[in-house]
């Protein structure tokens, strides 16, 4: 597929940018497609590592039903939300990742991206990462969203002030 050019090409931040997003930001907004047709978008947590976003699950529930129903998704992160009630307009900074969103099965790729997942919110905790999984790893799951397109953009105002 072709994905959409953005149109406001000076206010478009680099993949470099957009990356370092992702690689900093701590929760985004993962969009699927939810029961009846209706868009389903839920806040969580994630880890962003080597061109792909990982996330964890119960074993059941909207989520998981949708990811089996439709495996494109899209994930949002604000990076910056600066309201400028004097100018009506806010200083904003924001990615949007489109892709493909699924299960993991495979058992060794499940506990890598567990872990991964784990670091990222409780770094250099290996005794207590390890206790969390013999406790809960059967009852979850964890998600790849392989990222096909990705756009980051940021307020006029903001480009303004970098030059």
């Amino acid at each position: 597929m072709e994905f959409r050019a953005m149109r406001r090409k000076r206010q478009q931040l680099s993949e470099e940018e957009s990356i370092g997003i992702l690689q900093t930001a701590t929760a985004g907004t993962l969009a699927l497609l939810g029961d009846g047709g209706y868009p389903y978008a839920v806040p969580i947590s994630y880890v962003y590592a080597g061109g792909k976003l990982y996330f964890h699950s119960a074993l059941s529930g909207h989520k998981v039903d949708a990811i089996k129903n439709c495996d494109k998704a899209s994930f949002c992160v604000i990076d910056k939300d600066d309201v400028q009630p004097a100018k009506y307009t806010t200083f904003f900074r924001s990615v949007i990742a489109f892709g493909h969103i699924h299960i993991i099965e495979d058992e060794q790729e499940k506990l890598e991206t567990a872990r991964l997942l784990g670091d990222r919110y409780n770094p250099n905790q290996e005794e207590a990462l390890q206790k969390e999984l013999e406790h809960g790893f059967a009852r979850m799951l964890m998600i790849r969203f392989d990222i096909e397109h990705l756009t980051g953009k940021q307020a006029i105002e903001l480009v303004k002030q970098e030059r």
